[in-house]
């Protein structure tokens, strides 16, 4: 499978991984920014603006990724109902 197919295919898995990927980044990079800081005051903007938004990337990413997987999970369970109704039909057919 191709690249763009697969992107085109699990989109929510991409994007969530990518979320995820930039929220940790986020973290990092505010807690490298905080932890040069000596002042409480000087802290404040990195806490709020890496903070609150590396947790909030981090958060939609988790769900979208859970989103595929649950998806996943009722293509499967689909296929299974289509197996056991064919089967019925099958047998009550004779």
């Amino acid at each position: 499978m191709g690249l763009v197919k697969f992107i085109r295919v699990q989109w929510d898995r991409v994007a969530g991984g990518l979320c995820a990927l930039s929220g940790a980044v986020l973290l990092v990079i505010g807690w490298a920014q905080v932890s040069r800081s000596v002042y409480p005051a000087g802290q404040f903007p990195y806490l709020v603006s890496c903070g609150i938004g590396g947790l909030f990337l981090l958060g939609r990413g988790a769900t979208l990724w859970r989103s595929a997987d649950l998806r996943d999970e009722w293509r499967h369970l689909d296929r299974l109902e289509d197996r056991v109704t064919a089967r019925l039909q099958a047998g009550s057919g004779s």
